[in-house]
Formats: C-alpha cells, sequence, structure tokens
C-alpha cells in the first residue's frame, strides 16, 4: 500500500486558488509575462499539477531547480517553456536537451557542454546567462558577462534568449534594503546597455521574484518568477502593504490546507501530561484527542513550545504534549462534541478560524516558504477545484485527485 494513505492526514491542494494567484499576478506585472516557479515539487504542494493550473491562470513559463524536477513535468504532459534556475552538470546535459527544458548558464564549461549537446543533435537551444548582481550564490560575476555572452554567439546551435538576476532582499522593509536591491537593478542597466553598445540584445530580461514584482515595477521588465506568491502568501509586510497599493482589492488565496481526522479521544484528568518528555500538565481534566500526523510529515516538534493550536469544529484547542513522529495529541478541554473521525485543520480555514503557513512561520522562527516545503512526502496531495481524474483505487478523504511530491 502506498505510504500514507492508509490514514486519515492529507495535504489539500487548491488548484483554483493556484490559478487565481496566477492571474491576479498576470494583471499585477502586465505587459511582463508571468514564469511560475515550481521547484521543490511545486513549493510542497506537487509540481505537475500546480504548473498546469497555473499555466491555466496565464503563466507563460515555468521554472525549476534541477533537471530532474523539468523531466518531471514533461514526464506529465506539462508544456511550454521550462527555465532551470541553476547551471546543471555535464552529466545532466543530455536529459535537459530531451526534456527541451532552458539552460541558464554561467560558465564556459557550462556554455560548452549545452553547445556540444546541442550541435549533436543539430538542435538549436534557447539558453539564459545569469549575472550575480549582489546575491552572491550562483551567477557570473559582471564583469565576465559580456564575454560569456559573446561564447554563446560563437555558438551556432545557441541562441542568447534570456539575460537575468537574483534579488536577494526585495522583500526588505528598510532603507538599505531597498537600496541594495535598486542598485542591483542599476548594476544590471548598465550591463544591458553595455551590450547593447555592441550591438547585442537578450530577448528576455528578468530580475524579479515575487517580493521584486510586487514591492519593485522597475524590475518586472520582460518577464517576473513568481513562487511564493503562486501559493497564495507575500514574504513580509512591506511587500503585502505595497500589493495592497497596486491590486486595487485583489487578494491571493494559500493553496496548501493541511488536514487530519481524529482517531481517538480519552479524558484525562487534571495534572497527566500525555506524550514523549511528560512536559506539561493539563491544567483541568479534559478530553484529549489523538490525531495521526506528526513531525515526519511537516509539523515541527517546536510548534509546542510556542502553544500552537489546530482547528477542530472551528475552534482552536492547543496542543496536549510534544509533537511525535507520526501523531498530536490536542487539548480539547471541557468539549465533549469532539469524537474520532472530526476533521483536524492544521493549516487552513475550518467556520471563522483560519491558521496560515505565515502563522506557523511567525511561532517557528521561520518563513512560510520552509513551512510548505516541508510538508512531508508520505502525505498524500489531494487536488481540489481541479479537473484532474481521481486515480483508480484512492480512497483518500474528499479527493477528486492525488497527486505526490515525488
Amino acid at each position: 500500500m502506498a505510504q500514507g494513505r492508509s490514514r486519515p492526514a492529507w495535504a489539500e491542494i487548491d488548484l483554483a486558488a493556484i490559478a487565481h494567484n496566477a492571474s491576479v499576478l498576470v494583471e499585477l506585472v502586465r505587459p511582463a509575462q508571468l514564469c511560475a516557479v515550481v521547484k521543490a515539487h511545486g513549493y510542497g504542494h506537487g509540481a505537475p499539477a500546480v504548473a498546469k493550473a497555473a499555466l491555466a491562470g496565464g503563466a507563460r513559463g515555468l521554472a525549476v531547480a534541477l533537471v530532474d524536477e523539468g523531466a518531471e513535468l514533461r514526464q506529465h504532459d506539462v508544456p511550454g517553456p521550462i527555465l532551470l534556475l541553476s547551471e546543471c552538470g555535464v552529466e545532466a546535459v543530455d536529459t535537459a536537451m530531451a526534456c527541451g527544458l532552458t539552460p541558464t548558464l554561467y560558465s564556459h564549461q557550462g556554455i560548452a557542454a549545452f553547445a556540444r549537446a546541442a550541435r549533436k543533435l543539430r538542435q538549436r537551444t534557447a539558453v539564459h546567462v545569469k549575472v550575480d548582481t549582489g546575491m552572491h550564490r550562483v551567477g557570473a560575476p559582471p564583469s565576465e558577462i559580456p564575454a560569456l555572452v559573446q561564447a554563446v554567439l560563437d555558438e551556432p546551435f545557441l541562441h542568447f534568449e534570456g539575460l537575468w538576476t537574483h534579488l536577494p532582499v526585495a522583500d526588505g522593509a528598510d532603507a538599505d534594503d531597498r537600496a541594495f536591491t535598486q542598485g542591483q537593478l542599476d548594476l544590471f542597466d548598465r550591463l544591458v546597455a553595455g551590450l547593447a553598445d555592441r550591438d547585442v540584445a537578450a530577448e528576455v530580461l528578468h530580475a524579479a521574484n515575487t517580493a521584486g514584482s510586487v514591492a519593485f515595477p522597475a524590475a518586472r521588465y520582460d518577464m517576473v518568477r513568481c513562487g511564493i506568491g503562486l501559493y497564495g502568501h507575500l514574504p513580509g509586510a512591506a511587500v503585502s502593504a505595497a500589493f495592497d497599493d497596486a491590486c486595487g482589492g485583489a487578494t491571493l488565496r494559500p493553496a496548501m490546507s493541511l488536514k487530519a481526522r481524529v482517531v481517538s479521544v480519552r479524558t484525562l484528568e487534571a495534572g497527566e501530561r500525555p506524550s514523549y518528555g511528560r512536559l506539561r500538565p493539563l491544567p483541568k481534566r479534559s478530553q484529549v484527542a489523538t490525531v495521526p500526523i506528526g513531525y515526519a510529515d511537516g509539523v515541527p516538534r517546536a510548534l509546542f513550545a510556542p502553544g500552537y493550536a489546530v482547528l477542530i469544529g472551528g475552534v482552536r484547542h492547543p496542543l496536549a504534549g510534544m509533537v511525535t513522529m507520526d501523531q498530536i495529541v490536542v487539548d480539547c478541554g471541557e468539549d465533549t462534541s469532539v469524537q474520532p473521525g472530526d476533521e483536524v485543520v492544521l493549516l487552513g480555514r475550518q467556520g471563522a478560524e483560519e491558521i496560515t503557513a505565515d502563522d506557523w512561520a511567525a511561532l517557528l522562527g521561520t518563513i512560510s516558504y520552509e513551512v510548505l516545503c516541508g510538508v512531508g512526502p508520505r502525505m498524500p496531495r489531494i487536488l481540489v477545484n481541479g479537473p484532474e481524474p481521481t486515480p483508480e483505487g484512492t480512497d483518500a478523504p474528499s479527493a477528486t485527485a492525488l497527486s505526490r511530491p515525488g
């Protein structure tokens, strides 16, 4: 039996929310085009289904980190351009070419490898060149860009399609961050102008992630690469404020809910200390519910310390003890209405209450990206509000389709 399908715990993925978010971002950045970033299994949502929903919402292309991620999309018949965000190793070049992926290049070795493969196939291949304007992770220094671009131009089977960079603090609220980002854009503009002086121009210039797309309109150029916004979240208060100012009432909708069902309920007396470590005594006689989801599924143990609560029947109930690998225990207090089979929401909306990935991130001292990507691979992804059929043999709760992250 496939791991995860034998217990009532699942991640629900709203494909209509993905398509909606893509359409909002398309309108925001117009006339620039939207490239939907679906790396890391679609930020934990399931890349093939997310990619198709994003394209349905108006994205004109996709981006992944790894050749294997691009190959997975092609195996699921995902059409359109797929940009590799990092230069792949020589051993992956043939696969990248076979899958029609668009490589990012920033070394002479990378250019030579793709040139050899393209020449062998007699297949003219579009490539993008990345410049490091301050992120200092990958990409070529600005001083090397003219020579790298010329090396691409010298290869008859390579086509210099794109030039791009990345903005590490476009979500920053303080003056230093904004000045740094503006300095990156100024440097990028100077590089573009320098190439133009040599009668060289890329067809597609791009610099903006979600934060840059929202907070720095000048960063939109010909294309933007939106990741976290596609999934219904914005990176920080400054970007959220800029989004509200720019979008005239439009909103993004979180696409992932994390749910399970109560499997048992027991009455424990005041002072009992459930779970590993016996860390917290119950303040009063309580109904304690066991829910089959744990840290192996992406519910961090650290959520216990800040007093995190889940939703049952639209009411917030705190954890009664430490998160374990496969289960949590929930303090339902005097609520005797909680029964086995009741739905538990760890992320998402139930009734008038909602728990978001940003809420988790605030409790954990991290970011919503890590929360979403941390939902484990043994959690079934149940696709809702989308056209995908339910696979045969799947009986997941309320499933319209099931997708696994890898």
